[in-house]
């Protein structure tokens, strides 16, 4: 299992967590939003899902990842 902390811009409210939580959980992982410091820590599996997909499931819902 792997861990990575992202930078998301545009998160503001409840709907932006959850948008993104479900679109991370969609994708087959795990996220838990920050709100106020615009972080979301997920936990996913190298060998079933990358990176790369798991961060366009974020920007598919109009959020920026920036790092």
């Amino acid at each position: 299992m792997a861990t990575v902390t992202l930078q998301v811009k545009g998160m503001s409210c409840g709907h932006c967590v959850r948008a993104v939580e479900n679109a991370l959980k969609e994708a087959g992982a795990s996220g838990k939003v920050e709100l106020a410091g615009g972080k979301v820590t997920v936990e996913y599996e190298e060998g079933k899902v990358s990176l790369e997909t798991l961060k366009a499931a974020i920007e598919e819902q109009g959020y920026d990842v920036v790092g």
